[in-house]
Order: structure tokens, then sequence, then C-alpha cells
């Protein structure tokens, strides 16, 4: 538990129209609890209960564009059609309602497939050469109208959140999913003008995605994309082995028009490029504000003993020391801090760290999972 001042984890932030209370993001959590993809009104309460104890922003867990195949498990909530966008029309009233700020998460899985369902969504799977993983192949490369249809479903769904109300959006570019699929070069073979060897010609598809979000959207509007440099196909895998190959790779997103870079690590401590800077140097978030100015959340296994692939392997977590993310946070290494299963299994785990009441915090334990708390 934190022997520094947590008062750094509650001062305001601002980006673009997004005011934000304090630095502390609620991390994107797939739930499947929103069967046939429609959110009820037990997901509106599961966010206002995070937002009531002092959430800064909430994240959506990804949710679906317009897409055939944009999902891999069935009760995963879309975000297109009357009846889904109706059900998040409740869940944001509710977050206003309670005081907090939230914006959705924007999920296209690609050909990532889901072990723990045998389901299959229809229609042709979207990837950018027919490869799960490097050298295994499971369909066919996506068409330019896929793809053009796919980058303009991610312009359709920013639209229709703005409309809605939500503060703003985040595309899930990391993890092995459809937009993670394309920097990869390990499921990005193409030889068009969304692949090719450098991450700058495969960043592409994703600055197109980016520019159609923003278009929708309009200039005020904070737009937000989710990274990583590990894949669930691969944990070692890296899209960047050097900054300067990060800054190919991040810098025309910004200049896209992506406000915030989510920066996913299994474990937010590591540093990023240990032979430049020491065991101690800047994390994967760190070097993206250095590379390119803009505002960053870092996240990875925030406030626990154990990190989270173990821990959704089974392993429990018990609450941990936050002096290390303090002492980044106080030399601004990063601007806010995304937590997950921490607040999955205690939603008054923000309310608990500002008061105090670290004795309060609740283990994480695989059984979390299985409710909507």
């Amino acid at each position: 538990m934190p022997t520094g001042s947590v008062d750094v984890l509650f001062s305001p932030f601002s980006v673009k129209s997004l005011d934000l209370p304090n630095r502390i993001v609620m991390a994107p959590m797939t739930r499947s609890f929103s069967p046939g993809g429609i959110p009820g009104q037990d997901v509106a309460a599961y966010y206002q209960r995070r937002a009531e104890a002092g959430v800064g922003l909430i994240l959506s867990e990804g949710t679906a564009i317009n897409r055939p195949a944009a999902k891999n498990d069935p009760d995963v909530p879309d975000f297109h059609g009357d009846e889904a966008l109706n059900g998040w029309q409740e869940v944001i009233d509710n977050v206003h309602d309670a005081g907090g700020r939230m914006g959705p998460q924007l999920w296209h899985v690609g050909s990532a497939r889901n072990p723990r369902t045998e389901w299959r969504a229809p229609g042709p799977i979207d990837s950018p050469s027919g490869l799960s993983s490097p050298e295994k192949k499971f369909d066919e490369p996506m068409s330019d109208a896929a793809i053009a249809d796919t980058i303009s479903a991610f312009g359709q769904a920013a639209a229709d959140a703005k409309r809605l109300g939500f503060d703003t959006v985040e595309l899930h570019g990391a993890h092995g999913y459809l937009i993670d699929q394309f920097f990869w070069s390990g499921t990005n073979v193409r030889t068009d003008r969304y692949g090719g060897p450098s991450i700058r010609e495969r960043a592409s598809f994703g600055v197109e995605a980016i520019k159609a979000v923003r278009d929708a959207t309009g200039p005020d509007f904070p737009v937000i994309i989710r990274l990583s440099q590990w894949k669930q196909q691969d944990f070692d895998a890296r899209i960047a082995e050097t900054p300067d190959e990060m800054a190919e790779w991040l810098v025309p997103m910004v200049e896209a028009g992506a406000d915030v870079l989510h920066c996913s690590q299994r474990r937010f401590w590591e540093p990023e490029f240990p032979d430049i800077d020491g065991e101690n140097g800047l994390n994967f978030a760190g070097w993206a504000k250095k590379l390119t100015g803009a505002t960053t959340i870092s996240v990875g296994s925030v406030g626990l003993s154990g990190e989270f692939v173990a821990a959704f392997a089974g392993e429990s977590s018990r609450p941990a020391s936050l002096d290390n993310l303090i002492r980044r946070m106080e030399r601004e290494e990063f601007d806010l801090i995304a937590v997950g299963r921490a607040l999955l299994s205690d939603p008054l785990w923000v309310h608990k760290i500002r008061v105090g009441a670290q004795a309060e915090l609740k283990d994480f334990t695989r059984e979390a999972l299985a409710t909507l708390y």
C-alpha cells in the first residue's frame, strides 16, 4: 500500500473537451453480460457503481462495430443497431447522473478466436492476410471493399457515441485484434498500401480508422487508441524494437487525430527500452509520451500482486503497493493510469484509495469474472 501521497492520482486533468476530476481510468474489460449483444440495466448499474465511487474516466468493455464478424463472443455488446444503442444510452445517462465520464471502446477482433466458446460469428472473418497468428492460415485476406467498410464502421460507431452523449471514444488497436493484426508483421504480409516491411506502412489501416473517427466526431472530441507490443497470440511479440521504430508507429496516428495513446503492458512498471535508460527507465506510456507529445495512459497489473494473464488463468491476486505508480506519476512519466482487475472486483477501489482505507481493499479472484458486480 502507498507510503507516499496519493494526491498525484487525484489531481484534475483535461484533454480537449474532456475534463477529468482525477487521473484514474477504468480499463476496458470484456464482461460478456450482454445477451445477443444488447447491454441491459445490469450493465448500466455496473458502470454507474464505479462512477459513484469516483473513477475519473470509465472506458467500456470492447463493443462490436457494425461488421458481421467483429466479435468472437455472442454476449459481447454491440455498438450498432437501435436496441444496442438504446442500451448504451441508459449506460451513459446513468454514469452521467453519478457524475462520471465515459467512452466506449470500439472493437473488432479480426481473426482472434475465443477459446472459451464454440460460437462463431456469421460472415467472413476479417484479417489483413488471412492469418490468425504468424504462418497460421485461417481465411482469406480482407478485400479493399471490406477494409473500406470496416473503416467506415469505426467512424459510424464513433459518431453514434458522440450522439448518445459519451465523453470520448477508444479504438482497440492492441492485443492481437484487427487493428493490431495490421500493425504486426507476423499477421500482415500484404503488399498493397495496407502492408509492407515498415511499421509506418503497416500502420496505414489504423491511421485511416483514426481519421474516420476524427472526421465523424469533429475536432474537439477526444479520441483514444489502445496499443500494445504483446499479443494474445505471442506474449513476447514486439511492434517496435527501438524508439525510432516506435516513433514511426505512433506519430502518424497522433497526426491523424489520436489525442490519447493507451499503452498496454502486462506489468506497467517494466521499462520499455532498458538498454537505453536502465531497469528503472520509461515504460511504454512514458516513451509514447516522450516521442509524440500526446497524452498517455499506462496500464498493466495496477494495484495487485499478480499480473493479469496469470490471474485470468485462475491465480488470485492481493492488493499491492502503489508506491512505484505514485513515483512515476509524480515525475510525469505518463498522464493517466488505467486500473482493471482491482476495479472489477471492487467498485469502491478509487474511493478506498482516496480516503486511505487500503485495509478494506479486496483480493481479486477468478470468481469475480463470473459476476457483474
